[in-house]
């Protein structure tokens, strides 16, 4: 039977009452969760999760109750805001594409850097990157690929832990030490190739170095034979928005011609200026 849009409404507004743990063993009572917390509950894990999920795995990961998220699932399916693949598992459905596109079309740090990477590309010959901070993760915002067109691993939505490269570095290099510290202890992650730094000591002090310089270089840290090199884009209160960055098999760090870290310093400038800061 097809449900009604005021059925399926009266169905969520339910699910913003006390929920029992009877589907999830070992759980303690829960407080009352609303139909929205839910959604994000779900798209937050499948966008940390980074891969498609069941709605069984998901239920588990946010503990919550599996009658709550399969109800929940069937309505975001329907208004395709989550899609369901062949094997029953979820991902984001092409609405939040489009959501996500329009929110882009209108940040007004990426309109400026769109341009900006562009042109770095072309200097530089090499893929460029704008990366932001999401919580404990570093985010690709932008990327244009350079003439050489070097593979990147990392694309446009990728999240890594900020201990794995220059820019996640950068981009709480202008905070407090104590925050610094507190950020780096909970975020740390050892890297796929075993080298991104994990001393605690080590990453608050070069954090803030890295920022002050104005560039921050990582190589191997993330991935094999790749490096990072990276500026920060500054506010006028000193908060570092974004970085903007140029991706570089780990051989060329060291040239002079051209000179990348001069390159990136002056594009992250440039884009500080675009939108008057």
């Amino acid at each position: 039977m097809v449900q009604s849009g005021a059925d399926r409404n009266e169905k969520l507004s339910r699910m913003s009452i006390i929920e029992t743990n009877e589907d999830v063993p070992g759980k303690a009572k829960r407080t009352r969760t609303s139909a929205l917390d839910r959604i994000l509950q779900v798209l937050d894990f499948l966008q940390n999760n980074d891969a498609p999920a069941t709605a069984y795995e998901i239920a588990r990961a946010v503990g919550a109750p599996l009658s709550t998220i399969y109800t929940l699932v069937e309505d975001l399916v329907e208004k395709e805001m989550i899609d369901r693949r062949e094997d029953g598992r979820l991902w984001f459905g092409h609405r939040l594409y489009h959501y996500g596109l329009t929110y882009a079309r209108h940040v007004d740090l990426l309109s400026a850097a769109n341009h900006e990477m562009s042109d770095l590309a072309l200097a530089s010959g090499e893929t460029v990157q704008i990366c932001g901070r999401d919580g404990d993760h570093m985010v690709v915002l932008g990327m244009v690929d350079g003439p050489d067109h070097f593979q990147v691993a990392s694309q446009v939505g990728s999240r890594t832990p900020l201990n794995w490269s220059a820019s996640g570095r950068l981009l709480i290099g202008h905070l407090p030490e104590a925050e610094r510290r507190e950020i780096f202890t909970r975020a740390t992650r050892p890297s796929p190739t075993g080298r991104a730094e994990t001393d605690i000591d080590v990453l608050v002090s070069s954090s803030r170095q890295a920022f002050e310089s104005g560039l921050s270089i990582q190589a191997g840290e993330s991935a094999y034979a790749i490096a990072c090199i990276a500026a920060p884009i500054v506010d006028p209160a000193g908060h570092c928005r974004a970085t903007i960055s140029i991706v570089v098999p780990d051989n060329k760090v060291a040239q002079t011609e051209p000179d990348l870290p001069q390159l990136v310093r002056a594009s992250a400038a440039r884009i500080a200026r675009r939108l008057g800061w």
